[in-house]
């Protein structure tokens, strides 16, 4: 003979029953912003004039890795290399938004190239793969030569 279940809902199970449905109400409570976006990537945080006067100086420091990865420092690489190109990548964005409608395809390929090229050496670094750190650092000096050149 099988087991059934009881009928009538027992102590414990009204009592998980009310705890359940209490942690639902305060997590749903507790979520401020979760589903809000996220007006940072939309809105750049600095003016077109901003951009322009430290783009040069966010591209060299950039290319100033290559003096770290040649002596296979390769954990201060990736930190200068993190610093460097969120700084350069704000910068060219801002810069991309404010261009016209019929060039910004073109520079986000490109903008798109030079931060994927950034990603894998990012990732060779922490591999310590030589020679993808090395094919990676090449794609990003011609990349970033590319995009300013157009900017």
């Amino acid at each position: 003979m099988a087991l059934q279940p009881p009928s009538h809902p027992t102590t414990r199970r009204k009592t998980l029953n009310i705890l359940t449905s209490l942690i639902l109400v305060l997590t749903i409570q507790k979520q401020d912003t979760a589903n809000a976006l996220d007006f940072r990537m939309t809105v750049p945080d600095q003016t077109l004039e901003e951009a322009e006067a430290g783009i040069q100086t966010h591209a060299q420091n950039l290319l100033k890795v290559k003096d770290l990865l040649m002596e296979e420092s390769y954990k201060e690489a990736q930190k200068n290399l993190r610093k460097s190109s969120s700084l350069l990548k704000q910068d060219i964005y801002t810069i991309i938004q404010a261009k016209s409608g019929k060039e910004r395809p073109v520079l986000r390929k490109l903008y798109s190239d030079l931060f994927n090229s950034v990603t894998g050496l990012d990732y060779a670094a922490r591999d310590k793969d030589r020679t993808r750190v090395w094919e990676c650092y090449h794609s990003i000096v011609l990349a970033l030569n590319d995009i300013l050149s157009r900017i």
